[in-house]
């Protein structure tokens, strides 16, 4: 059987947009044409201060994890990503990637493969009740939503728990577990 993870920010659904991408700061601000590379890019915020406020345990994020993003992602060139795709995520129907998120449902819709959706219940950026419910509508055949302690970046919050969920999925759509 192919086993596949997929994290669940790769794709976002514009319509309708969670209550974070409504707010000026910091969502709308990384999307200002000169503000939000000048942040993401010159400051390193989505690694600095961004990454903090998506977890639950900022303490622990800080002492154990906050070195390590801050560390692959040293120079302007380095970041390149984190202030370019947050503004792909259409906010709404006029955004230049519409018609791709519009292809990217098309697609989910036919997808056939065994999912299981894990999801923060605390995660603002991409909120459960919008979200993870549209994951569900598109791939009706999946398992869950699975809702675990978790706001944006899962993995730094309850990474165990997360794993335990993923590593049990494939032995029961194998049939070795109930």
């Amino acid at each position: 059987m192919m086993k596949i993870a997929v994290p669940h920010t790769a794709n976002a659904w514009p319509v309708p947009p969670a209550e974070f991408h409504k707010r000026i700061f910091p969502w709308r601000m990384m999307h200002a044409p000169v503000v939000g590379p000048y942040l993401l890019g010159r400051h390193n915020a989505l690694a600095g201060r961004g990454m903090c406020l998506s977890v639950v345990d900022r303490k622990k994020f800080r002492a154990e994890a906050q070195s390590v993003y801050e560390g692959i992602l040293p120079d302007p060139g380095s970041r390149l990503l984190t202030w370019t795709w947050p503004r792909w995520i259409p906010l709404d129907r006029s955004a230049r990637c519409f018609a791709r998120f519009e292809w990217l449902e098309r697609e989910l819709r036919k997808s056939k493969f065994p999912t299981l959706l894990v999801w923060g219940r605390e995660d603002e950026v991409f909120d459960h009740k919008t979200f993870a419910t549209r994951f569900k509508e598109l791939l009706p055949h999946a398992e869950g939503p699975e809702l675990v302690t978790g706001r944006h970046f899962l993995q730094e919050d309850f990474g165990a728990e997360i794993t335990e969920k993923i590593n049990r999925f494939p032995d029961r759509i194998d049939g070795r577990q109930s």
